[in-house]
């Protein structure tokens, strides 16, 4: 659990991501609202999501769209693309604790981006796992 690994894959990205959403919160423009508060319930679960979907990745995690392993376990047992989907729903709790509708912009160019890159990573999967990729997706969201 401790390998130097997952020190840098998880815990290391874990503890900064929850710094910069303290920072943001408490060092923000206070005193906190409702629309505040759920943006920060929003930020600290797309953080979750994004760690637990790297940490099941391990090793399996590149920026570039690569076939090393079918990963079908874990948070991949039911979503095929939870860093994605997680990091939007974490950008969404920025926009709400920081105030600043025009950050949703980013929304409007990252979740093309996204679905493309899903696309490609399902496209390279789908070449090296063939019939096994094809039936992760029917039973898998996004």
């Amino acid at each position: 659990m401790w390998e130097r690994g997952s020190i840098l894959r998880v815990w290391l990205p874990l503890l900064a991501g929850l710094y910069a959403i303290y920072a943001t919160f408490v060092l923000g423009r206070g005193p906190h609202d409702a629309t505040q508060k759920w943006g920060l319930a929003l930020c600290l679960i797309g953080l979750s999501g994004v760690i637990v979907g790297r940490a099941a990745l391990g090793r399996s995690f590149s920026v570039m769209a690569k076939a090393t392993q079918l990963v079908t376990m874990g948070i991949y047992s039911r979503i095929r693309n939870p860093i994605y989907i997680s990091s939007l729903i974490l950008i969404t709790g920025l926009i709400l604790i920081v105030r600043r509708p025009v950050i949703a912009l980013l929304l409007v160019l990252i979740i093309p981006m996204q679905i493309l890159r899903a696309r490609r990573e399902a496209a390279a999967l789908e070449a090296k796992f063939g019939d096994a990729y094809r039936e992760y997706r029917k039973r898998t969201w996004f």
